[in-house]
């Protein structure tokens, strides 16, 4: 809702401005989308290590 009304605001102020980051915002989405893909892959992987990595104190804690 607040990307919109922004938006609105700039539509007000500079109507050709706005007209264009309407008609870039989905292509920079696009651009973007392989990198938030690797981004969540890497989270994933981290936190795989992580686990592995402290499995041992979690082994000892509930002993």
């Amino acid at each position: 809702m607040i990307k919109f009304l922004l938006w609105c605001i700039l539509l007000v102020l500079c109507w050709p401005l706005a007209l264009l980051a309407l008609v870039l915002y989905p292509l920079v989405w696009l651009l973007l989308l392989p990198f938030r893909l690797l981004g969540i892959a890497v989270g994933g992987a981290l936190e795989l290590v992580r686990a592995i990595i402290f499995l041992p104190v979690r082994v000892l804690r509930a002993v």
